[in-house]
Order: structure tokens, then C-alpha cells, then sequence
């Protein structure tokens, strides 16, 4: 148990400071080129819990002059339905970014998302061009959830080198992404699932903890390291309100620093999303300008570290 009193990792003060660097750069943007740009979020069917989260980023949009557009196919659209909207989408000009919110219905696969999307304008890293330049350390699109939680740490002044970090889940979206960005940061990183011996023992070990499970209060107090700290990515509906997949109750008298739920990862994440939406205008509003220069331009790798 802690002996003093737990920092609360909250994402919103970090979000409003970004959001007020993405409205002058919209501005800046929007006087250059003469448009704001936009956010189209492409949903195929829809639940309630869903529906207030992406209003929640369109309203992000609006507040900082951006773009927004809720592209909505119903639960029972079919595959050629999804991939003429993408490449709709991908073609018009004013539209820098596209997500598509996830789960998808069964009816589309996720290859027909990843085929039909442009990965200039796929600012939530869910094509593999863009999962692959992050294996490698290249600047590609980050899924944004991921960054957030690893931005959340950096921004509230956690160490991250050569601490040991365990993250607990392996999703493309969260898992595995989180796990690559903390290996950036020099910390030594260990991903477990649902089928870790002993995940009780691996968490024990970790001064940080990541959980993106999806299991409501999943990870309990007496798993942790006393003086962990804890980045809680679950979001869970339940007749209690919305919890997430650590149980905050316990852990806070363990942890050192606990993001809450709601109000901890959600609102960095909506606001990261605006940053990524950002970058890929000004990349495309370049090539447009300047035809010659390649079609996908990304920064070079961090160097690389063998030992």
C-alpha cells in the first residue's frame, strides 16, 4: 500500500493544451490554403455507448475550426457498399482523415476496410503500412488510443527507461501498438493475454501497467507492485456507469499514479486524433501543391538499438 496520496493521470488539461495548438494551426492552415480540413468517421451499425464517443470527437473537430462528418452504413451494408464509400472518401480533397469505428458488423470484413483505405489518411494506424512503419520506427500513423496512453505517461513526467512495463492485452489497436511505443521509450516490456500463466505474477512485477482487455475490473489491487503505475484503457458499460478494466477501488491504494475512468485516457485520445488529422493535411495539402514529391512522405526511423 502507498503511503501517500496517488496521482490521478487525467487526460483533460493535456487534451485542452493540444487542442489549443490544432486550432492555430487550423487557422494557419485554413489561410493558406483557403478550407479547413476534415474528419470523415465512417460507422457500420451502432450502439449507444459507440454513438456518444464518436459525437464526442466530432465535437472535438468543431471546437478547433476542423472539419466533421459522421458517414453512417447501417448494421447491414455489404462489403461493396464499404469499399465504394472508402474510396469516395479517399478521393475527395478536403477530407485529410478517415476512421472507421470498430467493432465491425460481421457482414465486413476488416480486409475490405484495410483495402479500400488510403493510408495517407489513415490517421488511426489501422493499415498495415502504417502498423508496419511503427514496427520499424519509422513516423507512420499511430492508433491513436495507443499514443495517447503512452503520451498520457510522458506529458504527467513518468520515467519510462528501463522500467519494466507490462501491458495486458494484444489487440492490434491498443496492445500491440502500446507495447512498440514503450520499447521506444528504453522501457523493457512484457504483453500478456488471456492465456499468460500466472498473469497475477507477470502484472506483480511491473512498475507500469497498461490494461486494454476489455474486461470490466480485470486487474485488482493486490496484483500490483505497491507503487505501480497504472494506464487504464477500458471502457465498460455496466449498470454501475462506465468502469474500467482495472478496479480503481483497489488500485488506487496500491498505485502511485492511476488514470481514472472516464477522464483519464478518452479525452487524450480525441485530442491526439485532431493532431494526426492535422499532419496528414498539411502532408497531402504538399503534394498537392508540389505534385513531384512522393505520395507517402514519413520521417526516418529513430536509430536503431540491437543491445
Amino acid at each position: 500500500m502507498t503511503t501517500q496520496t496517488p496521482m490521478l493521470l487525467k487526460g483533460g488539461p493535456i487534451a485542452a493544451d493540444i487542442r489549443e495548438t490544432v486550432a492555430a494551426d487550423v487557422a494557419a492552415f485554413e489561410a493558406k490554403y483557403g478550407f479547413a480540413p476534415e474528419l470523415a468517421i465512417v460507422v457500420a451499425g451502432a450502439d449507444a455507448p459507440s454513438m456518444v464517443y464518436l459525437k464526442k470527437i466530432l465535437d472535438g473537430c468543431e471546437k478547433v475550426g476542423l472539419g466533421g462528418r459522421l458517414v453512417e452504413l447501417g448494421g447491414e451494408c455489404s462489403p461493396e457498399e464499404m469499399t465504394r464509400t472508402m474510396e469516395a472518401l479517399g478521393a475527395e480533397p478536403h477530407v485529410a482523415g478517415i476512421i472507421v469505428q470498430q467493432p465491425l458488423p460481421d457482414c465486413i470484413p476488416l480486409r475490405v476496410v484495410i483495402d479500400a483505405m488510403d493510408p495517407r489518411k489513415d490517421i488511426d494506424g489501422i493499415h498495415p503500412l502504417n502498423a508496419g512503419l511503427l514496427a520499424l520506427g519509422y513516423e507512420g500513423y499511430l492508433p491513436a488510443t495507443a499514443h495517447a496512453s503512452v503520451e498520457l505517461l510522458k506529458r504527467s513526467g513518468i520515467e519510462l527507461a528501463g522500467k519494466d512495463a507490462v501491458v495486458v492485452g494484444r489487440s492490434n489497436v491498443i496492445g500491440k501498438p502500446v507495447a512498440q511505443l514503450l520499447l521506444r521509450e528504453n522501457a523493457t516490456v512484457t504483453t500478456c493475454h488471456s492465456r499468460t500463466a500466472d498473469l497475477a505474477g507477470v502484472v506483480r512485477r511491473a512498475d507500469i501497467v497498461v490494461v486494454a482487455i476489455g474486461r470490466a475490473a480485470f486487474v485488482t489491487g493486490d496484483m500490483l507492485k505497491p507503487g505501480a503505475v497504472v494506464v487504464d484503457v477500458g471502457i465498460n458499460v455496466t449498470d454501475a456507469g462506465l468502469i474500467g478494466d482495472v478496479d480503481f477501488d483497489s488500485a488506487i491504494d496500491v498505485a502511485s499514479a492511476i488514470t481514472p475512468v472516464p477522464g483519464g485516457v478518452g479525452p487524450l485520445t480525441n485530442a491526439i486524433l485532431l493532431t494526426h488529422l492535422m499532419r496528414a493535411a498539411r502532408d497531402q495539402a504538399a503534394h498537392t501543391v508540389a505534385p513531384g514529391l512522393p505520395s507517402l512522405r514519413f520521417s526516418e526511423p529513430q536509430a536503431e538499438v540491437t543491445s
